[in-house]
């Protein structure tokens, strides 16, 4: 698995809207890359769905939604109807074709003896194709979260994440346990207490000499 602050492979691949180079398409966007196992999968059904009905939220934060499934882009486009009559919501980002499995193992999904096609393969055999990355405009992977099929992904929490991502890469923060947006947060270990001081004038709160709380940074 590929892990946090290496840069996100680019790839070209069919999606359905049509082909795109990974890199090329993200911008300057941020990106969250979310991969399936399977077409028709329960689970899967029920995150492309909430998926679709949080991409506003996603959006506002100019964050892109990308998918990811072994299948074939057609057969996406089938399953589409299915998700949408079952969530409400039919994803209108696109998903990554990927039959020959070659962002799968890329992304360390897979394994390189895993074959060269998704045909005979069952969700099973593509069990660890349950992964959500996170890239920042500078195409590093700020987040690697991996799921077992038999637990739906909590696309809130990946929206509290991204939350904390951008204040902490523009703020020298850091967010605590459970943190929601507007609560307090806590001054990097990298900042000095001069550097604090400038940054933070009205002062903050250390419970320890190396856990400083101050309100959460605004602008």
């Amino acid at each position: 698995m590929l892990p946090i602050n290496q840069k996100a492979p680019d790839f070209e691949a069919e999606t359905t809207i049509g082909r795109i180079r990974f890199h090329e398409w993200m911008g300057d966007a941020w990106c969250v890359l979310f991969s399936h196992p399977k077409d028709f999968t329960p689970v899967c059904t029920t995150e492309l769905g909430t998926m679709a009905g949080m991409a506003e939220e996603f959006a506002k934060r100019n964050c892109k939604i990308i998918g990811l499934s072994v299948d074939p882009v057609d057969s996406h486009a089938k399953w589409s109807d299915d998700i949408k009559e079952v969530t409400g919501f039919r994803p209108d980002y696109p998903m990554i074709g990927d039959p020959d499995l070659k962002v799968s193992k890329l992304y360390g999904m897979l394994p390189a003896g895993a074959g060269e096609t998704s045909e005979g393969r069952t969700a099973a055999d593509n069990a660890t194709v349950r992964t959500v990355f996170m890239i920042g405009p500078d195409k590093l992977i700020k987040l690697v979260l991996a799921y077992p099929m038999t637990t739906g992904r909590n696309f809130a929490e990946i929206l509290r994440v991204l939350d904390s991502l951008q204040l902490t890469a523009k703020h020298k923060v850091a967010t605590p346990a459970n943190w929601q947006p507007g609560e307090d947060v806590i001054i990097a270990g990298s900042v000095g207490e001069e550097e604090a001081r400038q940054r933070f004038p009205d002062g903050w709160r250390a419970p320890k000499p190396y856990l400083r709380i101050v309100k959460q940074p605004t602008g």
